[in-house]
């Protein structure tokens, strides 16, 4: 057997060989996307493919439905006086989420020199960036698959995440070198006006993963560096469909938040109304309730199955710390708890409507009897 390459774990930070960095912008585009159609309507434009994870066995991975790449070209940058071309790139998820991607090489870069570009590119593209390419990239892939959206939204909620990748070093590093060699929670945190102190460094650093000795995943709320030796994507994939799947989480919980007020006014509107007809109303309200309540629920279970982690423990792992991390299943719990809400006055509705029902027609009932009465003795 072969000698493993020997490493030390002090020295100098690290030259990066092949690297980059992707910054990734999400938007909640529609109700849904026929994702057969968009790809019938991208073909016209320039080739696309359905996506599976680039190294992980199909068993112990799968998405619930595959998602669609689809390549946008570059794009020109300047990173603070230093133009670069960056390869932008689009997904679309069958839930109605687009996530566009700029990728940004980071070869032959020192390690100070791939933080300064990872902080440059958050300036020119991220969400205090005065102008971004984000805008112009949207547009054109709105335009060309607009036929495959399902009630499109005229202005999407985002969410953002940046993603160091080093895919080589100059020399042989392990994870636990490059950790002792450099501090990743600057680059985690971006550039700030002060040092940041030992837990605000510790709580960076408390999320990080390793498979092999020299590959490295460390998460951070709005960003994450990956080390991979070997070239793989999947756990950048894994990002982005978390991503995917807050966005659209924040999407449906903002969207209840609207309607929970509406509801409100509307029984109160129903109640005031005139009693007889009352149950009329309750029950196209009720309608109106239960069809909402289906489209949610509908779309948050497609959302949950987006994507399945089975057999791979690491990928599993950076997964669940993911989902945890960007809080998918508390605005998942804040969802069910407000669609508990509207089932609860649905059925409440509806029984006020059956009460009412009941009522007219016990009243009815006695009027007959009433009536039965009067004719008989007018007939006497």
């Amino acid at each position: 057997m072969a000698d493993r390459p020997r490493v030390d774990v002090t020295g100098p930070a690290p030259r990066i060989r092949t690297g980059r960095i992707i910054a990734h912008r999400l938007f909640e585009l529609a109700y849904g996307i026929d994702l057969q159609r968009a790809e019938r309507l991208w073909a016209e434009r320039s080739p696309g493919g359905r996506r599976r994870l680039s190294s992980t066995p199909a068993k112990a991975v799968a998405f619930g439905v595959a998602p669609l790449d689809l390549a946008l070209g570059s794009v020109a940058l300047d990173l603070g006086g230093d133009a670069v071309e960056a390869m932008a790139t689009a997904r679309l998820h069958d839930f109605g989420v687009a996530s566009l991607a700029l990728s940004v090489l980071a070869d032959g870069l020192p390690w100070a020199g791939f933080a300064e570009r990872m902080d440059r590119l958050d300036r020119a593209v991220g969400t205090d960036a005065a102008a971004t390419p984000w805008p112009g990239l949207l547009d054109t892939l709105r335009a060309a698959v607009a036929g495959a959206l399902d009630r499109p939204n005229a202005a999407p909620i985002e969410e953002d995440y940046l993603v160091g990748m080093v895919t080589a070093f100059e020399a042989p590093l392990t994870a636990e070198a490059l950790l002792a060699r450099v501090d990743l929670a600057p680059l985690l945190a971006g550039a700030q006006p002060h040092p940041l102190s030992d837990s605000a460094r510790a709580d960076l650093l408390r999320l990080r993963f390793s498979w092999h000795e020299d590959d490295l995943v460390v998460l951070g709320w709005d960003r994450a560096v990956l080390v991979e030796p070997r070239g793989e994507t999947d756990v950048l994939d894994v990002l982005e469909v978390a991503n995917a799947q807050l966005l659209e989480m924040r999407h449906y919980d903002e969207l209840l938040d609207a309607e929970l007020p509406g509801m409100y006014a509307l029984v109160a509107a129903a109640r005031r109304g005139a009693r007889l007809f009352s149950h009329r109303r309750y029950a196209r309200l009720a309608r109106q309730l239960t069809t909402l309540v289906a489209e949610v629920t509908e779309q948050t279970e497609r959302v949950d199955n987006a994507l399945q982690v089975t057999e791979d423990v690491y990928l599993a792992r950076v997964y669940a710390a993911a989902m945890a991390l960007f809080r998918v299943p508390v605005v998942g719990a804040a969802v069910d708890r407000k669609l508990s809400v509207i089932r609860d006055t649905y059925r409440g509705l509806y029984e006020e409507a059956s009460a009412t029902r009941a009522e007219l027609l016990e009243v009815a009932i006695v009027l007959l009897i009433v009536s039965e009465i009067v004719l008989s003795f007018v007939r006497h």
